[in-house]
């Protein structure tokens, strides 16, 4: 299979065929010969993103390993991100976008995140994603089935219509048992706030702890609102 052009949708059904039942490695094998330096990974280094980190660098150690911050991160964010360098050697390709939080606040008012959740992810995440993401053909996340009900139907292969190239889930049909099985297994750096309760861990405003069975519940909490906007189509 030839590397698909930037420019239209692949046969998502056939190319999900064709991946079907490849293990990780297998799968991260095709992607690094299919898209080459096309092919970056998107992680905010949770624990899915750094098994994926792990096993891509045995077939693309020169991969581009693309990571957001917000400028609201939790200190053990920050410092997870230091540890990921330093474990598997690489240098994190960080994006942030120029509007720092005080000319947000001018622009928007104070405390956007309370108010306007969903314009606060679009300036801090979303914009500099789309800038990172220039150039690339197919990009990588950690998205998987069990993290939430609106992510049950996660292909392996995707298009993403906004930027118009392909999107690889390759843990899409992991738990999140396997995930920190393999993480304890292989001693691999995972941010320590797990350990206190939080599922997945976003920005200090905009995460709380848990509720047991529900990854995504300590995000925007009394809110609809479940997705930052990365992993969210246009609507055309």
């Amino acid at each position: 299979m030839s590397p698909s052009s930037p420019s239209r949708p692949v046969d998502l059904r056939r190319v999900n065929q064709h991946v079907a039942g490849l293990s990780l490695d297998d799968f991260l094998a095709w992607a690094w010969a299919e898209y080459g330096a096309g092919l970056v990974q998107v992680t905010s280094l949770g624990p899915t993103g750094i098994v994926i980190l792990d096993h891509l660098l045995r077939h693309a150690p020169d991969v581009r390993v693309i990571t957001v911050d917000t400028d609201f991160l939790f200190p053990e964010t920050q410092a997870l991100m230091a540890q990921v360098e330093e474990r598997f050697g690489i240098r994190l390709d960080v994006h942030r976008t120029a509007l720092t939080p005080l000319a947000q606040a001018e622009r928007f008012g104070p405390r956007l995140w309370e108010f306007d959740p969903d314009t606060c992810c679009h300036e801090r995440k979303v914009k500099p994603l789309t800038t990172a993401l220039t150039g690339a053909h197919a990009w990588i996340s950690g998205l998987r089935r069990d993290q939430s009900d609106g992510r049950a139907a996660t292909p392996l292969v995707d298009w993403d219509v906004r930027h118009h190239m392909v999107k690889l889930n390759p843990l899409a049909a992991w738990s999140a048992s396997r995930v920190w099985a393999y993480i304890r297994a292989h001693d691999l750096p995972y941010n320590r706030l797990h350990d206190q309760g939080y599922a997945s861990i976003g920005c200090t405003h905009c995460t709380r702890v848990a509720i047991a069975g529900d990854e995504r519940s300590g995000r925007w909490q009394n809110r609809v609102k479940t997705e930052c906007g990365l992993h969210l189509q246009p609507r055309l």
